[in-house]
């Protein structure tokens, strides 16, 4: 098929090849993208990608894919220290055997949801063990470590200290009786172990906990906070952080650590899996190397570790800080270790660290009324979202949609039909599919000629001075929005073209009597409806990247750019592919279906019912044959109430989806030129609806039975 593109600079988008390293270039703007990395001692959920890994994937595609800037988006599994310890436990396996089950699953989890990483590594690399040694000795050689003896907590039948995820307690500023021993997660607070109400051990919580002396290796956070401080602020500014728990929008520090002051933290521990502690000499370093780093002292150092792990240049990101910005996403429960913590490491270090240029937190993604969890298995986790049929796009869409970019959010299975029915096949799908059938039916599936000149659209145009006004200046409100970051608002703003694009349809009045009354308007609202598609396929890239592909395809055109102005890109002559629907309506009754599968655990109420119900027994019965009996009615109550329209299960419910999405193939072949082929593929399409039918109406009937 003929392709007939625009030849211009920097209209196409330039796409690497996968054996390319991506390095900064001097006098450049390079950016260096990270996402929090995700602990390696579960599965991520929904909260969990929309607050880091998807959200730093969207900017990262907008940077690289549609802007053409060099940039490096990197990401990993964290995974040492007692989280990982704690879990191996539980599974009965060891900590290595443990992060590597995981770390497969969160890899398998991001290709699903098509997130693009340029490398995805991981912490247990003997890199990160030698970046992570080196940085501790640079602290002890600039006099940034001490040696303090504290007490620690001791389990006596474990007869070992015990690392802060091996106890849990009563916090004592909120009161929540499960805080961890590192931090709380009701109020948010960070801890001390000793500092538990009431101490239990994981391992055994009959075992008896106290306390006991031992040494351990501090950061002193105290001596350094003063530059810290000078360079959050001074990074907020340049940077135009999103308002967070350490400095607020007016940039004034409000971290409750920082007001009280900062403290010596700890850097060591009493573990066996993690980066061992290097031998230093001096009588303060004396038995430190029987221990290792504590996993909140090398896990950001992760960041570089795994960049040196992709290439041998890395030092070319991270120690490049007049070429390099560096952009961060996480969830606002990292945004201590990323802001106070990790920078003061980083400043102690006295090496010219790339350091933190723009921040961008989210609060939390919520569930259906409550919050995800994994111990009650409630919520979407990892690779279950494929369950669901629902296509990746689809996912992208709603969770960058409800993004809590400024407050918490609330996940629901309603709201996310409503927005694949309403928006992405009523508003963007229906405006393609429209345009690219009428290309296809009355233009012999090629770009008319509108009589434009290749280039921009005048502003002044005769005919559509308003709409192509209108489509500028939602253009330089996508880039604004983009550049800063408020990728809820660059979504938002992609259908607000697409929407600008169907009442462009609408008032032109495009159908087969403008055609014939005025080819020449019906060729140039098709050529410009037609280049919109165009340039809705560049904005769409970051947020549904197959749907983009999609488009791309059906307009037999390649990857493009995002444009500063709308333009006559796709000329005269160009043909296009094969027009196919891009997304499908999900039935509205699905909802209850995947609240009900994926509600976690239900009390055992029932169970417990008919145990009393078995005492309560007439005269002379007895227990068993009261439970009998109640058995008996049991099953007759269900028959009363299937024949009387019970409602259905959730394996009917999605079958009925099943028949119905096949039962549209049908009508679209149907609707096809006739042809012997196309006679084939119906006829087979047929026989797999019957099918299905059959299925459907079995599993009906056993619902009766049961």
């Amino acid at each position: 098929m003929a392709q007939k593109i625009r030849e211009a600079e920097g209209l196409l988008r330039v796409v690497p090849k996968p054996s390319d390293t991506i390095l900064p270039v001097d006098g450049e703007k390079n950016i260096l993208i990270t996402s929090a990395l995700p602990y390696c001692n579960n599965v991520p959920h929904l909260g969990n990608i929309i607050g880091s890994t998807l959200s730093a994937d969207v900017f990262a595609r907008w940077r690289s894919g549609t802007r053409n800037r060099k940039t490096l988006y990197i990401c990993g599994t964290d995974e040492y220290g007692t989280a990982s310890e704690t879990q191996a436990l539980k599974e009965g396996i060891t900590p290595k055997a443990l992060c590597d089950k995981y770390n497969a699953l969160h890899v398998e989890t991001y290709k699903w949801f098509e997130l693009s990483f340029d490398h995805f590594g991981r912490t247990s690399t003997p890199l990160h063990t030698e970046i992570s040694q080196e940085i501790y000795t640079n602290l002890a050689q600039h006099d940034y470590l001490e040696r303090l003896e504290k007490e620690q907590t001791f389990c006596v039948g474990c007869n070992r200290f015990l690392a802060d995820r091996f106890v849990e307690g009563t916090c004592p500023h909120c009161g929540a009786d499960d805080a961890r021993g590192d931090q709380c997660d009701v109020c948010g607070r960070t801890l001390d172990a000793v500092e538990l109400i009431n101490p239990r051990c994981l391992v055994d919580k009959a075992h008896e906990v106290t306390t006991r002396t031992t040494a351990h290796m501090y950061v002193r956070l105290n001596a350094l906070q003063s530059r810290t401080e000078e360079w959050i602020q001074k990074s907020w500014k340049e940077g135009k952080w999103s308002p967070n728990a350490v400095i607020n929008a007016d940039g004034k520090l409000i971290d409750a650590r920082l007001k009280d002051g900062l403290r010596p933290s700890p850097v060591t521990r009493d573990l066996t899996w993690g980066v061992p502690v290097p031998k230093l000499e001096g009588k303060e370093h004396e038995g430190m190397d029987s221990k290792v780093l504590y996993v909140w002292f090398e896990a950001c150092i992760g960041y570089p570790s795994i960049t040196a792990n992709y290439t041998s240049d890395w030092k070319q990101w991270w120690f490049n800080h007049k070429n390099v910005n560096l952009y961060q996403f996480m969830g606002k429960d990292n945004v201590y270790f990323h802001v106070i913590y990790f920078p003061s490491v980083q400043l102690g270090d006295g090496r010219p660290w790339t350091m933190l240029h723009h921040l961008s937190t989210t609060e939390y993604l919520n569930y259906e009324g409550g919050k995800f969890s994994k111990s009650h298995n409630r919520g979407v986790f990892g690779p279950a979202a494929k369950e669901t049929g629902i296509p990746p796009s689809v996912w992208r869409y709603y969770l960058i949609s409800t993004r809590p970019e400024t407050a918490d959010a609330m996940f629901s299975w309603a709201d996310c039909i409503a927005a694949n029915n309403n928006i992405l096949l009523n508003n963007f799908g229906n405006f393609i599919n429209r345009v690219l059938k009428f290309v296809a039916s009355n233009y012999s599936s090629a770009v008319p000629d509108s009589g434009d000149a290749p280039g921009p659209y005048s502003p002044n145009d005769e005919s559509d001075a308003e709409f192509i006004t209108d489509i500028n200046n939602l253009l330089k409100e996508y880039i604004d929005a983009m550049d800063g970051v408020k990728l809820r608002t660059g979504l938002h703003t992609v259908m607000s073209i697409s929407a600008r694009g169907n009442l462009y349809l609408q008032s032109s009045g495009l159908n087969k009597q403008l055609m014939s009354e005025n080819p020449k308007r019906c060729a140039q609202v098709v050529s410009r409806a037609l280049n919109l598609i165009y340039v809705l396929t560049a904005l769409t890239h970051p947020f549904m990247p197959s749907t983009e592909s999609a488009i791309l395809a059906q307009l037999n055109a390649p990857p493009r750019a995002v444009p500063e102005v709308f333009a006559n890109d796709l000329l005269v002559g160009h043909a296009i592919g094969t027009p196919e629907h891009l997304f499908k309506r999900i039935d509205d009754k699905m909802a209850d279906v995947w609240r009900d599968k994926f509600a976690g655990a239900k009390k055992a109420e029932s169970a417990l019912v008919e145990a009393a119900d078995a005492t309560h027994v007439a005269p002379g019965m007895s227990k068993r044959k009261a439970a009998a009996e109640k058995k008996k009615k049991d099953k007759e109550a269900a028959a009363a109430a299937a024949a009387a329209g019970a409602p259905k299960s959730a394996e009917v419910l999605a079958w009925e989806q099943k028949v119905a999405d096949q039962a549209q193939v049908v009508r679209e072949l149907k609707a096809q030129p006739k042809s012997e082929d196309g006679d084939k593929e119906i006829a087979a399409a047929v026989e797999t609806l019957k099918q299905l039918k059959a299925e459907l109406a079995e599993l009906g009937k056993k619902q009766t039975e049961v």
